[in-house]
């Protein structure tokens, strides 16, 4: 060996040792005698890896730099082959930064696409701000203008990009220009929806969920469960004509009749949602209604989970149209069975996680330790759910019952923090059916409470496995109808007496209400009369709800109290639904009626809470929707003291604001058909002295009435779990 070969192999050893100060020594004792660029490149190498950049600037560029162009390039392609070299090597040993910082000169030496991939990826490894290199870098146009890109390396960075903590604009745009290069469209599709409903659940991010949903579409275009969930993220940004576009496309791919009453339930949905009730709304769930009469008869015992897992909420938006309970609550009640029988079956062939779960009695539960309570939901933050519930987990006596949280798909911020983690003895943040279930299995939970009902089909799935003995529903949107839950939690008024008659869970009827809060936080109002060209001396009623339950025959009976009352306004405030196509019903409707439109008012949403409380004093009644009352904006408006005009029906969502009236003392404005509906809210209206009375018995039901007694309405409730663990006990010993 040579004495330059012993002494380069020497150096190099150095730097192999990450002794880059001594390999730089080496180096240079090798080159003050001869010109060996591989030295050079090297030596070049130790100075950058010992934080000496300027003195690798000037070792490359005096080697590179000669009197031809063609040498020129020669040497700069030999220094590039050398640091791809290097930065292949550093990342195979787990020194991400390293290689980092070689490719960021390697990128200045010898441009391309695939290095400035490779430089995205490590950025995300180290903790770089990714959205400076991909910008700087140029990398949405880089991908636009090469047709060769690595695709292993393209695939791992997708992968890497919807890991991230924050994912803006510019990161959408380089995943939407790596679309035509992705070699795996449906694998990577399946990863973006999932992060699209990451995004949707966990951080309530609507409209970058909807970016990303778009690109797992355009990925897969016929894929039905990205057009699934595709139509609902329309709807949460408001987008309701592309909502009921991509539902239309789910329906004319659907093959198989199950598949098919889904396509009719989720454009039913849309439609809904959307306010656009009219005939088309009436012939797709006539459509939906033949199909269910289909499935129900020919019972299948081997849908995929997907479609069984959907079917849960199929017919969900039914309370929205028509108070028939007996019905609608029968058909749940069917499909529900079907879903948890196929559901079963699916879980059986994917795993054995479930057979695991208690399928009779347990052992008897020393008397001596408290109940093991666990919750379960995806709604514990700023929601109507959240709300309510929270009050329940600020009195739970902790000596007679253990609470444990599970939060499915869900956030953390400070309001879910605040009132239910430091409120729970353990909490979970959960995802998918076999993480929740063997969770709940693991911690031997005696009771489970379901928050959401039908509004997340992901706590469905996990309900009808029946991880726990006792099983109950408790708020949410009525009961599911799936046979593993044992309880839905009542009282005696938001259920008519007969229900049990067409209930498949035990209803379960608390003393007072089914619901209890101590208050309200209210902020500062930001409505006033003036503001809005309302006379001082005028009557305001109004209503503040979602789109769905702005029911045309409803809102006929609202206008006309309105015609009844001289100088009354009408304030309309919709939270979701196509604000256009509530107005344009509205402004219809008050022509139908004869009234002027300057009578109207439409308000928009507010995004804190506290502040659309406020702006409720603004009002002197308050009209309630039917067949879907108000809850929470009910007790919302009896907190701050304003009159309320309900219609009671036969459904729960029909008997929400009657409960509540009844349990705040108050008869006033309790109606049982559309003519008691039309003369108290004209009554309410002109009778100022009544409107103060009702106000004020309302003040005074803050200190008497249950409805405001959270703490009361708790041990309620565990009396109630500990009543049911007896029952269970006792049929453990028959």
């Amino acid at each position: 060996m040579s004495i330059l070969g012993f002494e380069a192999t020497e150096a190099y050893q150095y730097y192999l040792a990450s002794e880059y100060e001594r390999a730089a020594f080496a180096y240079e004792a090798i080159l003050v005698n001869t010109i060996d660029l591989t030295c050079c490149w090297y030596l070049g190498l130790a100075y950058l890896l010992s934080e000496n950049e300027d003195a690798a600037q000037l070792t490359w560029f005096s080697a590179v730099e000669t009197s031809t162009e063609q040498e020129t390039d020669n040497r700069r392609k030999a220094l590039a082959d050398v640091l791809e070299t290097e930065a292949q090597r550093f990342a195979k040993i787990g020194n991400p930064q390293a290689s980092w910082i070689i490719r960021q000169y390697l990128q200045e030496i010898d441009p391309s696409v695939n290095n400035l991939l490779y430089l995205t990826e490590l950025g995300i490894d180290t903790d770089k701000n990714v959205i400076d290199i991909c910008t700087d870098g140029q990398l949405v146009e880089l991908l636009q203008a090469h047709k060769t890109i690595d695709p292993d390396l393209l695939h791992r960075l997708f992968i890497k990009l919807l890991s991230i903590s924050i994912i803006e604009p510019p990161i959408v745009e380089v995943l939407r220009a790596a679309l035509p290069h992705v070699h795996q469209p449906q694998v990577i599709s399946s990863k973006l929806l999932d992060f699209a409903v990451k995004l949707r659940f966990e951080h309530r991010q609507y409209s970058l969920a909807v970016d990303i949903a778009e690109l797992a579409n355009a990925l897969d275009p016929n894929s039905l469960i990205i057009l699934r969930q595709l139509s609902r993220l329309y709807a949460d940004v408001y987008h309701y004509t592309d909502s009921i576009e991509a539902a239309k496309k789910f329906g004319s791919l659907c093959q198989s009749p199950d598949a098919k009453l889904l396509g009719k339930s989720i454009l039913l949905q849309s439609l809904l949602t959307a306010s656009h009730y009219g005939p088309e709304l009436w012939a797709v769930k006539a459509e939906l209604e033949t199909w269910l009469e289909t499935l129900v008869s020919s019972n299948p015992t081997d849908l995929p989970r997907g479609n069984a897992l959907a079917l849960t909420s199929a017919i969900s938006c039914y309370s929205y149209l028509q108070d028939q309970p007996q019905i609608h609550r029968t058909l749940q009640n069917q499909v529900a069975r079907i879903a948890q029988q196929n559901l079963r079956a699916c879980a059986d062939q994917l795993d054995d996680l479930t057979k695991t779960a208690p399928s009779g009695c347990t052992p008897l539960l020393n008397s001596s330790k408290p109940l093991k309570i666990g919750y379960i939901a995806h709604t514990l933050k700023k929601h109507s759910v959240g709300w309510l519930s929270r009050w329940l987990f600020q009195h739970h006596n902790h000596d007679a019952c253990h609470i444990s949280l599970y939060l499915v798909s869900q956030g953390v911020d400070e309001f879910t923090t605040r009132w239910f983690v430091n409120h729970a003895d353990t909490c979970w943040k959960v995802h998918g059916r076999d993480e929740i279930t063997a969770r709940i299995l693991e911690d031997e939970i005696d009771i489970l409470v379901d928050l959401d009902s039908y509004t997340l089909n992901g706590t469905c799935e996990v309900m009808a496995l029946k991880p726990a003995p006792i099983q109950v529903t408790w708020l949410g949107a009525d009961a599911s109808g799936l046979p593993a839950i044992d309880y839905f939690i009542a009282d005696p008024y938001v259920l008519p007496e007969d229900a049990q008659d067409y209930y498949q869970e035990k209803i379960w009827r608390l003393p007072h209400t089914y619901v209890a809060v101590d208050g309200f936080e209210i902020g500062v109002p930001t409505l006033r009369r003036d503001h809005l060209h309302i006379p001082t001396d005028a009557v305001i009623y109004f209503s503040g709800q979602t789109g769905p339950k702005r029911y045309p025959d409803t809102v006929r009976l609202q206008l006309k109290i309105l015609k009844e009352v001289p100088n009354s306004y009408f304030l309309v405030k919709s939270i979701v639904g196509d604000k256009t196509a509530i107005e344009q019903q509205f402004l219809k409707l008050a022509e139908e009626v004869g009234i002027s439109p300057e009578r109207l008012r439409f308000l928009e949403a507010v995004p804190d809470a506290s502040v659309h409380r406020a702006n409720l004093a603004i009002a002197d009644v308050i009209l309630d929707t039917y067949p879907y009352n108000g809850a929470t904006t009910t007790l919302e408006a009896l907190w701050v003291g304003v009159p309320l005009v309900t219609k009671v029906g036969q459904q729960f969502a029909a008997r929400n604001s009657y409960t509540f009236l009844t349990n705040a003392g108050i008869t006033e404005g309790i109606a049982w058909t559309d003519e008691e509906y039309i003369e108290w809210g004209v009554r309410l209206g002109k009778d100022e002295s009544l409107r103060q009375r009702v106000a004020q018995k309302l003040k005074a039901s803050r200190q008497t009435s249950p409805l405001w007694n959270a703490k009361q309405f708790t041990g309620e409730m565990e009396m109630a779990y500990q009543q049911m663990w007896q029952i269970y006990q006792e049929s453990c010993t028959d």
